[in-house]
């Protein structure tokens, strides 16, 4: 990263760990209604922590070449773990991990090269068992509103920062730094993260960074790979990385209209 890129970067962390350490306080109220809601369709599990800072922010050093910007939904069984406390690790991480390890001419490497950030850092066993706390308690349904908010707003201006500055390496330019919102199940209709999905576009407004900002399946239950497997054979001509950028526009039009 640039030295501009970096300082950008080192402000939203700080300012992430900050606000995911405000929203903690309401663990006492959270963890009653996490356990409930996992009860009712998932394996007994501990758990250890109610909201999410993803440590793996703190590994990201400025001599890193940040090519990608992956948000998923938020943080799941093994995200929450106090031994893990990141993003993307359990079996939808893995997934993500191999296509890169598979495809290595897109040149990135899931855990050095992406920044992995989630729609709200509140952990759920299940994304939809959001819904059991919005319902059980206001103050709690307005704490997952307001993390929507926040992580919309600063993602965008983080994008913005990271994209319109191109890194130099050995003479060589990279390209910029694309944003994939990955699973937008809940992203339409009358989904959960409806409040991410149009904070993030009224802050991004006509910027060009827009234009680096694409959609897809979530990597869980290989839907990703799937869906991308399904246009290719539709689009036998295109390269891979020709079909991912055609895919992820397709999808952010479905989203956001054009």
């Amino acid at each position: 990263m640039t030295k501009s890129q970096f300082t950008s970067f080192a402000a939203f962390r700080d300012s992430f760990r900050s606000k995911v350490a405000e929203w903690s306080s309401y663990a006492g109220k959270l963890q009653p209604l996490q356990k409930e809601a996992a009860q009712k369709d998932t394996p007994d599990y501990p758990l250890e922590t109610a909201v999410i800072y993803n440590r793996a922010l703190d590994d990201i050093t400025q001599q890193d070449d940040i090519r990608l910007i992956v948000i998923g939904d938020n943080p799941g069984k093994d995200e929450q773990l106090a031994e893990n406390n990141r993003y993307l690790v359990g079996q939808s991480g893995k997934i993500a991990e191999g296509f890169f390890r598979r495809n290595p001419e897109l040149g990135i490497e899931f855990r050095k090269n992406v920044i992995i950030l989630n729609k709200t850092p509140v952990h759920t066993a299940k994304t939809n068992h959001l819904r059991s706390l919005q319902k059980a308690d206001k103050e709690i349904a307005q704490l997952i509103l307001d993390s929507q908010l926040w992580m919309a707003e600063h993602t965008a201006l983080l994008h913005q920062e990271l994209a319109s500055h191109c890194t130099k390496k050995d003479g060589i330019i990279s390209v910029q730094t694309h944003l994939w919102l990955v699973g937008y199940a809940e992203l339409k209709g009358k989904g959960i993260f409806l409040p991410y999905r149009d904070a993030l576009r009224q802050t991004y407004g006509r910027k060009k960074a827009w234009d680096s900002v694409f959609v897809y399946q979530h990597f869980s239950m290989n839907r990703f790979s799937i869906d991308l497997r399904q246009f290719r054979d539709g689009h036998a001509n295109m390269t891979l990385s020709e079909a991912l950028e055609q895919l992820g526009l397709m999808h952010r039009d479905e989203i956001f209209g054009k």
